[in-house]
């Protein structure tokens, strides 16, 4: 098999993966397959991930190439490891409790939320799609790469990590989309280790990548303008 198909059988492979966790993570924890907001949130979830993996099959494989290198495994440091970790278990909370909401009837989420907790979801991939449009050097995991530059345009020019922003803003969506208020309870953690792993992200690029301080400079605010 060529690179190329390689890459595509990973990337096919690992979206697959995927699919199949998030299935599994809401589905037991929901006791039950016959749950309309699930299988709607994963076929959102799941079809825009397709929709950037094909995207970047075709006009950054480079690009995907770092991006299928992901997980605790493949960070480099011992610290983003463990961040890695924290945000794999924050993020199946994200999906577990939604579910126990939904055997257990703790909410209820009136229809609108829903579609504006999906709208939200399909915001947030809309987000990390011109992140990785705009930033080739986008990697999974916390390292400089060769040649790598400081990318100050497009989304960039906002805030200094848009891809965390546009996870949020995502993130922020599945518990509504999902039908359940108390899983909003679950991004307080999350919210926590992406901030952890931006500031180490921060302060290794500030160390290794020339002309990182003076972005900084420029580009104030990390994850919302004006704000922080």
């Amino acid at each position: 098999m060529s690179a190329d198909g390689t890459l595509r059988a990973k990337a096919f492979l690992g979206l697959a993966q995927l699919a199949v966790a998030l299935g599994v993570a809401m589905f037991l924890s929901a006791g039950t397959m016959r749950w309309v907001h699930g299988w709607v949130f994963l076929l959102v979830f799941v079809g825009a991930s397709l929709v950037v993996t094909l995207y970047l099959m075709k006009h950054d494989p480079g690009l995907l190439a770092r991006r299928v290198q992901a997980g605790p495994i493949a960070e480099p440091r011992p610290r983003q490891k463990l961040i890695q970790v924290l945000a794999g278990a924050a993020f199946l909370a994200v999906l577990i409790v939604p579910g126990l909401d939904h055997r257990y009837g703790w909410s209820r989420v009136p229809l609108p939320f829903v579609v504006l907790g999906e709208l939200l979801v399909g915001a947030g991939f809309a987000v990390v799609f011109l992140v990785f449009k705009e930033n080739s050097y986008a990697s999974s995991t916390v390292e400089v790469g060769a040649d790598q530059k400081v990318i100050d345009t497009g989304p960039y020019a906002r805030v200094r990590h848009p891809m965390y922003a546009g996870a949020l803003v995502l993130l922020a969506g599945i518990p509504p989309a999902l039908g359940s208020w108390w899983g909003l309870l679950t991004l307080v953690p999350f919210i926590a280790v992406i901030v952890w792993r931006l500031l180490d992200e921060e302060a290794l690029l500030a160390q290794q990548l020339p002309g990182y301080d003076d972005y900084r400079r420029r580009t104030r605010h990390r994850l919302i303008p004006r704000v922080w």
